[in-house]
C-alpha cells in the first residue's frame, strides 16, 4: 500500500495570522488540501495529517479526505511522524511531506515512491543556481547520497555542490517506524528532527536515493505572505499554461486565477480578473468576461458569463447571464435563458427558454418554461423563522414589481399584474390583480410641492 504522512502541525508564525498556516490558500484551496488531492493523483491510498495548532479548523477543513494524528506538544520534525500511529503496522510505501510545500506535482510524488524499487529510502532533492546556506547532497560514486553536510560544516568542494535537500522523502514504512525510534533529541531544541533519517539509514548500510525535483519552484515552501503570493503567482501560472496548451484562450493569463479542479471543454475564452475555483467545469464555445466569480459552477455549452458570480450552480446550455448576476445554493438554470443584470436566484430552478431580464429575486423557487419574469419581481420566501417554497409553471407572466408571498403558485400560462402583492395562489389561464385603485386629486400635486419649498426656505420642519 501506498501511504503519505502530512506534516501539518504548526501554526506559523511568521504568516501573522491566527489561522493555521497550512488552511492558507493556493489558488483558491487550502494549500495542505491541495497537498492531499495531489497525493492521492500520485497513487496514496492511505493519508495520515499530523495536526496539532488549531486543529479542530484543520479537520473540519479537509474532513474525510484523510485520517488524522495529532502532534501535542510539538517536537519536532521526527516527533511529527511518530504520531502516526496507525500506520505502524503496514507493509507498505510511505511518503513523509510537508503541508506548507503545495506546488509539487504528482509526477514528482510519483517518482518517489517508484524510486524505492531499488532503494530504502529516497530524498526529494533540488538544484539551485545558488544553494546559498542550505546543506548539500554528497553523493557516493553510485549516484546514491552519501550523506548531507550542512553548509556550516562543508569544505570548499562540498560549498560548490548545488544540490540540496527539500525534506521530503520516501521510506518503505517498516524502516521508517524502526528508525523513528532511533531518533535522538539531543540538540539546542530538544526536538526530534526527520532528516536525522537519512545519517541512521546510511549508517546501517541502506541505500539513500535521491530524486531530483525538475523545477526549483515546484518545491519552494511557504513561511510567510510573500512566499504565499509566490506560490500562488507560480502554481496559477502553471495551471494557465497548461491549459492554455489544451486550446483555452486567455486574453490575459497573468490576470486570470483558476483552481487546480477546474476543468474546461473546448474553445473556451476568458477574459482577466476573472476567479474560476472549486470543482468548476465550463463547456464547449463559452466565454467569461471580467470581474466574473465562479466556485463550484457546472456552466454548459455556447454561454455567455458577463461579470457575475456563481457558486454551487449549474447553467445549462446556449444561455446568457449578468451582467451582475448572482447564482446561488444549488440554483439551476436550463436551456436557451437569459439571466440579466442585478438577478439573484437562490436553490431555484429556472426553465428551459425563460427569461429574468433585470433586478430580481427569486429564492426557493420552481419556475418552469417561456416564463417571463418581469423588472423587480420578489418572491417573498422568508418569514423570519421558515423558508417557503415559489411555483411559477409554463408559460406564466409576472409583471414588473411584482411580489409572490410564498407558499404560492402560479398556474400554467397565468399573469400577475405589474405591482401586483400575490398571497395565493393564480390559477392557470388566470390574472391576479392586487392594487390600489390610483385616485387623482386635482391642484394636490402643486400645492404640495408649493408647501414644501416654503418650510424649506423658511428653514422650518
Amino acid at each position: 500500500m501506498k501511504n503519505a504522512i502530512i506534516l501539518a502541525a504548526g501554526k506559523g508564525t511568521r504568516m501573522h495570522s491566527d489561522s493555521p498556516k497550512v488552511l492558507h490558500e493556493v489558488c483558491g484551496e487550502p494549500m495542505v488540501g491541495m497537498i492531499i488531492d495531489t497525493l492521492k493523483k500520485a497513487g496514496a491510498e492511505r493519508l495520515v495529517t499530523v495536526v496539532g495548532y488549531e486543529h479542530e479548523r484543520v479537520e473540519a477543513a479537509l474532513g474525510d479526505k484523510c485520517e488524522y494524528a495529532l502532534q501535542e506538544p510539538q517536537l519536532g520534525s521526527g516527533h511529527a511522524a511518530m504520531q502516526a500511529v496507525q500506520l505502524k503496522d503496514d507493509n507498505g510505501i510511505t511518503l513523509v511531506v510537508n503541508g506548507d510545500v503545495p506546488c509539487i506535482k504528482a509526477e514528482t510524488y510519483r517518482a518517489l515512491y517508484e524510486a524505492l524499487d531499488d532503494a530504502d529510502m529516497a530524498v526529494l532533492t533540488v538544484k539551485l543556481s545558488d544553494p546559498a546556506a542550505y546543506g548539500r547532497i554528497i553523493r557516493d560514486e553510485k549516484g546514491n547520497i552519501a550523506r548531507i553536510v550542512e553548509f556550516r560544516d562543508c569544505n570548499e568542494e562540498e560549498k560548490a555542490v548545488n544540490e540540496i535537500n527539500t525534506g521530503i522523502y520516501a521510506f518503505k514504512n517498516p524502516d521508517l517506524f524502526a528508525g523513528l525510534k532511533e531518533l535522538k533529541n539531543d540538540n539546542n531544541q530538544q526536538e526530534y528532527y526527520i532528516t536525522d533519517l537519512v545519517e541512521i539509514f546510511i549508517g546501517k548500510g541502506k541505500t539513500v536515493k535521491a530524486v531530483v525535483a525538475a523545477d526549483p519552484e515546484e518545491v519552494q515552501g511557504v513561511n510567510d505572505n510573500v512566499e504565499l503570493a509566490r506560490a500562488n503567482k507560480y502554481l496559477r501560472m502553471r495551471i494557465n499554461e497548461e491549459w492554455m496548451r489544451k486550446g483555452v484562450t486567455m486574453i490575459d493569463p497573468e490576470r486570470t486565477y483558476i483552481g487546480a479542479k477546474v476543468t474546461f471543454g473546448r474553445d473556451v475564452v476568458l477574459h482577466p480578473n476573472i476567479y474560476l475555483y472549486g470543482e468548476t467545469h465550463i463547456g464547449n464555445d463559452t466565454t467569461i468576461t471580467p470581474g466574473s466569480y465562479l466556485v463550484n459552477a457546472v456552466i454548459g455549452d455556447h454561454c455567455l458569463i458577463n461579470a457575475s458570480e456563481i457558486t454551487d450552480s449549474e447553467v445549462k446550455n446556449s444561455c446568457q447571464v449578468g451582467p451582475y448576476a448572482h447564482l446561488r445554493m444549488h440554483t439551476l438554470v436550463e436551456d436557451k435563458n437569459r439571466i440579466g443584470n442585478f438577478v439573484e436566484f437562490k436553490n431555484t430552478h429556472f426553465g428551459v427558454d425563460s427569461r429574468c431580464a433585470h433586478l430580481t429575486y427569486l429564492g426557493d423557487s420552481e419556475v418552469g418554461s417561456k416564463v417571463n419574469i418581469g423588472c423587480g419581481v420578489i418572491t417573498v420566501n422568508y418569514d423570519g423563522a421558515n423558508k417557503y417554497h415559489t411555483v411559477i409553471k409554463d408559460g406564466a407572466f409576472i409583471g414588473s414589481n411584482a411580489n409572490l408571498i410564498a407558499p404560492v403558485t402560479i398556474g400554467e400560462n397565468a399573469v400577475v399584474a405589474a405591482g401586483s402583492t400575490a398571497t395565493k395562489d393564480v390559477p392557470d389561464g388566470d390574472m391576479a390583480i392586487s392594487r390600489v385603485r390610483q385616485e387623482n386629486k386635482e391642484g394636490f400635486g402643486r400645492y404640495y410641492l408649493e408647501r414644501n419649498r416654503a418650510k424649506k426656505m423658511s428653514g422650518k420642519k
